[in-house]
């Protein structure tokens, strides 16, 4: 019999294997609202997610790995020291609707406090982001923070259907930007970003090359 395989070693703050640690594209942000990133479970080992990146980054984040929550789980994430929680995610559209049980209304940032605002936010692809909406009835109920006339997305190593249809790390710094009314604060963690994704797009180069050595 064969020898098992020797596991590699993974970072222990970024969970990656070590020779593709993301740590060292890390700095730390000050957050004025909290950010609750829910993430699917097929995004936990997706070398070319950036949540992880995103919540090594903000100061005040939780990263909660699930498809179709608890329901009393879910009203405590949510709920936790009465702020009030909101769901970037695109506006309903009548045929979302009728899927759905609840049409969101949209949310209004000059009526809360900055520091009572919890930004919760799907991390996964658009198809399955709708199925957790569909599973999860609390989110359907959360008031909607949508982003409008965002630029190109910067994330060149996954596929999207839009120009503007960005990143988890991307949505997140664009609306925490329009929340604090500050685009500067974020401006090191969209530069962390690209050098992620050109770290990402290296690895591909190399495999590449290996595969047609």
């Amino acid at each position: 019999m064969s020898e098992p395989k020797p596991k590699r070693k993974s970072c222990p703050q970024c969970l990656r294997p070590s020779t593709a640690c993301i740590c060292h594209w890390v700095c730390s942000i000050a957050n004025v609202p909290e950010v609750l990133l829910l993430q699917h479970p097929l995004e936990v080992s997706n070398a070319k997610g950036s949540a992880r990146l995103l919540d090594l980054c903000l100061q005040d984040s939780r990263m909660v790995e699930c498809e179709q929550f608890d329901e009393q789980l879910l009203t405590d994430l949510l709920q936790a020291g009465g702020k009030q929680a909101v769901l970037l995610y695109p506006a309903t559209t009548k045929n979302d609707a009728q899927d759905l049980q609840y049409e969101a209304a949209e949310f209004v940032a000059q009526d809360h406090v900055l520091t009572n605002i919890r930004l919760v936010i799907i991390d996964a692809t658009w198809r399955k982001s709708r199925k957790m909406l569909y599973l999860n009835p609390l989110l359907q109920q959360l008031p909607r923070l949508s982003l409008q006339d965002m630029p190109a997305s910067h994330y060149r190593i996954r596929k999207a259907h839009a120009p503007d249809q960005l990143s988890t790390l991307e949505a997140a710094c664009y609306a925490l930007m329009q929340l604090e009314q500050d685009e500067g604060k974020y401006q090191p963690l969209i530069e962390a970003f690209d050098g992620f994704v050109g770290q990402q797009m290296g690895f591909r180069i190399n495999s590449a090359l290996i595969d047609s050595a």
